[in-house]
């Protein structure tokens, strides 16, 4: 049972690491985007309370920290917690009529680390974007410079230094260090049993090294995969050396994620778009209201609300699922593109229809709804055209391309960004998003 915290409740603060000025920079730009900035705000509150040595801090109480943040104390506690999620520190109780907490303060991942983590690197993805998420990876890459032509002429060290002789090495402990502390899942894999699980003659004794679980325990979280598939996964992905072939594996769970090995619907299709990707408030015409609409829906429950009963086919939610993961395109993005097809298609999603115009959208790196709805009709009417042309210098050919229907959406409409929603039609988007609003 969680123990309720006190604003008189104190704390000390202790260091368990080396904080470089480059470790700022990592929180604010890696993990400011997934914890938030009152987690980061009280990482840095925190290192600030350390003496000057910064190794430990005098005590102090939670209403210090109410004070210098201007949160509540759940607001504080909450940060806190995600601090811990994501290993940035550990926190210890000792319980007394008023109790007592050591925080212990860690190292953020190195850059490097955090872009290859299995699922801090994907989480980091998904919150910010393609654009913003390759602008983070340049800033952090480490210019390449062309070696052939010169010779390396770095002096060792006994080049340098002569030894001492007769000197005995003296070893120290507790010695300040940089130090991390690393993300903590309840696996839900049994390595015992996986381990029994594959002959011993296809393993190498070092093939499940910690490193190793740890991997298969993020991809199992990741991906949602159980236990079974997973034995299945790992067993068919050892290498010659009976090692465990760890891109191969990210790389097959991911396969299992897109349905390729069965298993659960993955979360995507019930995201919604981000709110940094939203239209401003503000605008009343009809075509704001359409996009209102794509931003504040998840993809399933835009597709459901096309089903008389409520519930799409399992078909048409794989369809739906493996364009949100194959082209990363946005949840409000994608509900444009369904809207679309529905309407020129009868009612009917093509999955090869659906991967052309998606495709496009990935390599146009469309994210916003309005900038989707502008290429989708744009690329309809260039199409229309072209067909238009052809049908007057032939009549014997056949189209049979879905784009040549005549219904389209009615975003299409150029008058709907001028036409104010009327209070009939704003009370029917309002009834349409009503149960989705809690998303």
């Amino acid at each position: 049972m969680k123990v309720p915290i006190l604003p008189a409740d104190s704390y000390v603060v202790v260091n368990k690491t080396i904080l470089r000025n480059e470790d700022r920079k990592i929180v604010t730009l890696l993990y400011q985007p997934i914890i938030g900035y009152s987690a980061v705000s009280l990482y840095f509150t925190l290192i600030d309370d350390l003496d000057k040595r910064e190794l430990m801090s005098e005590d102090f109480t939670h209403h210090h920290l109410m004070n210098v943040m201007q949160l509540s104390l759940n607001e504080i506690v909450i940060a806190r917690q995600k601090l811990e999620a994501v290993g940035l520190i550990k926190t210890y109780l000792k319980k007394d009529h008023i109790n007592n907490y050591v925080y212990l303060l860690y190292s953020p991942l190195s850059a490097s680390d955090f872009l290859n983590h299995p699922i801090l690197n994907v989480v980091l993805y998904q919150n910010i974007g393609k654009k913003e998420y390759d602008h983070i990876v340049n800033y952090f890459k480490v210019p390449r410079i062309n070696l052939k032509d010169y010779e390396d002429v770095t002096s060792s060290f006994h080049e340098v230094f002569t030894s001492v002789s007769g000197s005995e090495f003296i070893e120290n402990e507790d010695i300040v260090k940089e130090a991390r502390n690393n993300l903590v899942l309840e696996s839900k894999i049994d390595f015992d049993l996986l381990v029994a699980s594959i002959p011993k003659s296809m393993v190498n004794e070092r093939c499940f090294s910690e490193e190793v679980k740890e991997l298969i325990t993020n991809l199992s979280f990741v991906y949602n995969i159980d236990e079974v598939h997973m034995q299945g996964l790992v067993r068919d992905h050892l290498n010659e050396k009976g090692l465990v072939d760890k891109m191969a594996l990210r790389k097959a769970c991911r396969n299992f994620y897109q349905f390729e090995e069965g298993g659960k619907l993955p979360t995507l299709i019930y995201t919604m778009q981000p709110n940094y990707l939203k239209s401003p408030k503000g605008d009343e015409s009809a075509w704001a209201k359409m996009v209102y609409q794509f931003e504040s829906m998840t993809p399933y429950d835009f597709l459901a609300s096309k089903y008389k009963n409520g519930e799409p086919s399992l078909r048409d939610l794989k369809l739906v699922e493996s364009i949100l993961v194959d082209t990363g395109l946005r949840p409000g993005v994608v509900n444009a593109l369904l809207d679309y097809v529905l309407k020129v298609n009868n009612q009917k999603l093509s999955k090869a229809y659906i991967d052309t115009i998606a495709g496009q959208l990935a390599r146009l790196n469309v994210e916003t709804v309005e900038d989707a709805m502008k290429v989708i009709e744009k690329e309809h009417k260039k199409l229309a055209r072209k067909y238009k042309n052809s049908k007057e210098k032939t009549k014997e050919v056949k189209y049979t391309n879905p784009i040549m229907k005549e219904k389209v959406p009615e975003w299409f409409d150029k008058e709907l960004k001028e036409t104010k929603m009327d209070e009939a039609s704003r009370q029917e988007m309002e009834d349409l998003l009503k149960p989705f609003s809690d998303h």
